[in-house]
């Protein structure tokens, strides 16, 4: 297990995280190779870092369905939805995941991460106004295209992230720093809960960029809120990783961060809550 220690005095919060720096043994245990994989993991109350995957951690990719974070906070901030409810109506048109092929609410679509729901709310606002709320964000690399992308610029490109700038974003969010109203953040946690137990709650989302360079990539960020001996702690993180063999792959883009999470003590162990 990785140790840490803190030093606590009446002027200073002193951490020590010399061995739980490095969660490149987390990588190899779950078998994703550290060279074609990053993991960035900080906790905001003092700024102490866990990674792994070295100068891939400043890499951009396409953000894929995790770019879903602030697309439902730009449709929420706009009023495109009013709140978790809001209702979209299916076009009819079958799409290759069956949850996809009916009714969404705005809470539905992001959980079931049913694409056509956000490719109507793009289309919607526009382009220009999906690139001005990215760049309020500073959100990767802001580039949408032109108006012909506005249904795949996160899909495709041209808009990238790197796992630096996610926990860069993210810890904007969770510190309630972005341009954007207390409603919007109230319903946007609501949206994004994806587990919670005793005293701690995770908000995250799943990505899939098909095939580039003839390997898709997965991503996995977000963001726990935990409590530790009464005081709070909230801890961001990203994680992609190149997936060649997908359906042996997928379920890692989980297992790895979520392992490294509970390791460093910002999730709880399976056996307790």
């Amino acid at each position: 297990m990785f140790a840490y220690t803190r030093v606590v005095c009446a002027a200073c919060f002193i951490i020590s995280t010399a061995s739980a720096a490095d969660l490149q043994p987390i990588l190899h245990d779950q078998g994703v190779d550290p060279a074609r994989a990053a993991l960035l993991i900080v906790r905001l109350e003092d700024g102490a870092e866990w990674s792994a995957g070295g100068p891939r951690i400043e890499q951009r990719f396409a953000p894929a369905s995790t770019s879903k974070i602030p697309h439902t906070l730009i449709a929420l901030e706009t009023g495109l939805a009013e709140g978790p409810d809001e209702a979209f109506e299916w076009d009819g048109v079958k799409r290759p995941f069956e949850s996809w092929n009916q009714d969404q609410t705005m809470h539905s679509a992001y959980q079931r991460s049913a694409v056509w729901v956000y490719q109507r709310i793009a289309a919607t606002l526009g382009a220009e106004t999906m690139a001005k709320w990215l760049k309020a964000f500073d959100y990767g690399g802001t580039d949408v295209g032109g108006p012909e992308d506005v249904t795949m610029y996160w899909l495709r490109g041209p808009l990238a992230i790197s796992a630096r700038e996610q926990t860069a974003f993210l810890a904007r969010l969770a510190k309630q720093e972005l341009p954007l109203s207390g409603q919007t953040y109230l319903h946007g946690k609501r949206i994004m809960k994806m587990e919670a137990g005793q005293d701690w709650a995770l908000y995250a989302k799943t990505g899939w960029r098909f095939r580039r360079d003839d390997v898709d990539t997965g991503w996995f960020v977000g963001w726990v809120e935990t409590k530790r001996n009464g005081a709070a702690e909230t801890y961001v993180f990203a994680f992609n990783m190149d997936m060649p063999i997908p359906d042996q792959d997928l379920p890692k883009r989980l297992s790895v961060p979520k392992a490294a999470l509970v390791e460093i003590g910002a999730l709880p162990r399976a056996d307790k809550d």
